[in-house]
Parts: C-alpha cells; sequence; structure tokens
C-alpha cells in the first residue's frame, strides 16, 4: 500500500512517519506539506500515487479537501489528531505514529 503522510511544513511530523514508516509492513511511504514554504509540498501526483492519506490534523484534511476536491474523492483520508508539539524523529512522535496508524495498514 502507498501510504502519505501530510503535516504543515513536512519538516517534523509527516518526515518523521515517512523515514519511521517507510517500509513498515512493506508499505511504500512519502510526505508533504500543505503550506507554500514545505519542505516538500503536496502536489496532485502525490495525490494520486496514495492509497491512504494520514493528516496530522483537521485543517490539513480540510485544506486537501478544498484545493483537490476531485483528488481525493473516494479516497481514504484519516486525521491523526497529532499536533505541532514535537522535534523531527522525537521517540515519543514515533510511537504515538506506529500506534495511530497500525489499525489501518495491518
Amino acid at each position: 500500500m502507498k501510504l502519505l503522510f501530510l503535516c504543515s511544513q513536512n519538516k517534523r511530523r509527516s518526515l518523521t512517519a515517512e523515514k519511521v514508516l517507510d517500509g513498515y509492513h512493506g508499505h511504500e511511504v512519502r510526505s508533504a506539506g500543505t503550506e507554500r514554504g514545505a519542505r516538500v509540498r503536496v502536489t496532485p501526483g502525490l495525490l494520486g500515487w496514495a492509497d491512504l492519506i494520514f493528516c496530522m490534523e483537521k485543517k490539513h484534511v480540510r485544506r486537501i479537501k478544498e484545493k483537490y476536491p476531485d483528488l481525493v474523492a473516494g479516497k481514504k483520508m484519516v486525521c491523526l489528531c497529532i499536533g505541532d508539539d514535537y522535534a523531527f524523529m522525537d521517540e515519543e512522535l514515533q510511537e504515538l505514529l506506529k500506534s495511530r496508524v497500525e489499525e489501518y495498514i495491518l
């Protein structure tokens, strides 16, 4: 399965998810941000590539649905409800990501 993780800047939360979960149970993982200044900005191509889209906050789900309604229609989008309170590769963030994502990818 192809998993896409989205946050605002793609510098901490979604990038950590990509690094930690790529290859986990055979899944391919990419990450992007929803803001202009994101390290890697979400594109129609990334959204089309993904089988399952994980957003860190409700605002990310809302932004994607508003900007790309046709591309995400029928795609499963999950809000992980993980605030921007962690550093890149924070151990607590890694455990939180694994626990919240597991039910959707096993």
